[in-house]
């Protein structure tokens, strides 16, 4: 099989195509012919170190497929069942060998590519809106960077459960996706912390350095920062008495992993998003597919904010 494999951390260039040795299923484990792999942030941060990880490994969190081979004691799952999976190294490969007790079922009505678009960002986006502040009727929402496919995702999710929800983008075209994905009100990030200074409930928050200061002026009293993602870089170190002086604001640095540790509320999160798909409630933009082999240029699509949607690579 072919996987894509890092030996140094550094720039896309260290993403090295290879061949390596079809896998074998160990303990609890099942092997997955892989239809479709997720490209995200956290696959950037495990390239260049700022996640490190042991060298060398294949990268890659997110992916959907058919089950090809099933190891002794996985459980509730077949060889050619079609399966999803999430915060699992390795899925940038043409096969990945997952804990069966991380799998989820993809159901009819779900392809296995919109399933592996949905699994990372979905659940995330789930978590946030459901668990981490939970959107209520009338919740005013801001969310960044709402062209992008976490924005998309969450902009929807806080639209079913009643919320006015405000997106910020970076130019025209964005606008148009943000909008059509549901946010009632689209601004500029040079003007949306005066635009809704002390007026909402809860910030999700993936863009980081250059949003966060911005972001704390827009929460109301007792509101609530999420910041899940850094993707213009970390926030700076923040004195605690600055949450007292803006209005008692609570603060969180969220990881989809704690959200999903136990196997029920992965299968719920799952579930829910599926349905939702199956339903036409929620829509996955699966706006740029790849080559397997060319996981470089989808990493510096990304990074230069040159996509909206999901991006995927197809082995």
């Amino acid at each position: 099989m072919h996987a894509i494999i890092v030996s140094a951390q550094g720039g896309p260039e260290v993403l090295e195509y290879a061949e390596r040795p079809d896998p074998v299923p160990g303990e609890g484990e099942v092997v997955v012919d892989v239809a479709a792999a997720g490209v995200n942030f956290i696959d950037i941060y495990h390239r260049s170190g700022a996640y490190p990880l042991p060298l060398p490994v294949t990268i890659g969190s997110e992916g959907a497929g058919t089950v090809s081979a099933v190891g002794p004691g996985a459980r509730d799952v077949a060889v050619g069942d079609t399966v999803a999976w999430a915060s699992v190294l390795g899925s940038y490969a043409e096969k990945a060998v997952v804990p069966a007790d991380r799998l989820v079922p993809v159901p009819d009505g779900v392809s296995a590519e919109v399933a592996a678009a949905t699994m990372l960002q979905g659940m995330t986006a789930h978590y946030l809106t459901h668990s981490t502040h939970e959107v209520r009727q009338g919740d005013q929402v801001l969310v960044h960077a709402g062209a992008g496919g976490m924005g998309q995702l969450l902009i929807q999710l806080a639209k079913l459960k009643g919320a006015k929800v405000y997106a910020t983008v970076s130019s025209a075209e964005k606008e148009k996706l943000a909008r059509a994905a549901g946010a009632d009100e689209v601004l500029g990030y040079d003007d949306f912390a005066e635009a809704l200074r002390d007026r909402i409930d809860v910030v999700y928050d993936g863009v980081g350095a250059a949003t966060f200061d911005g972001g704390l002026q827009a929460l109301r009293p007792r509101g609530l920062m999420a910041l899940y993602g850094a993707a213009s870089g970390p926030v700076p170190p923040l004195d605690p008495q600055t949450l007292n002086q803006r209005g008692s604001l609570f603060l969180t640095r969220p990881s989809l992993v704690h959200y999903i540790a136990e196997r029920a509320e992965l299968l719920q999160r799952a579930s829910d998003l599926f349905g939702w798909i199956a339903a036409g409630k929620l829509a996955v933009n699966v706006s740029h597919r790849y080559p397997l082999a060319e996981a470089g240029r989808a990493h510096e699509d990304l990074a230069g904010r040159r996509t909206t949607g999901k991006l995927l690579l197809i082995p």
